[in-house]
């Protein structure tokens, strides 16, 4: 009784160490991950031509 019960205790722990540290789980939908404005590409070329427009309207 004794080794059936550390048995399912160790099975209990594998079990909860793989589902913490384990792999990906199948069909749950992973969240994107986002990206703050200061590290988006988009964002910071849209910020450098909208600061070099008004130079060029100034220079006109």
């Amino acid at each position: 009784m004794l080794y059936l019960l550390a048995a399912i205790g160790a099975l209990t722990i594998a079990v909860v160490l793989w589902r913490v540290f384990g792999a990906e789980r199948v069909g749950v939908p992973q969240r994107p991950s986002s990206v703050a404005p200061d590290d988006d590409p988009d964002f910071l070329r849209k910020l450098g031509e909208q600061q070099k427009k008004p130079e060029e309207d100034d220079k006109n």
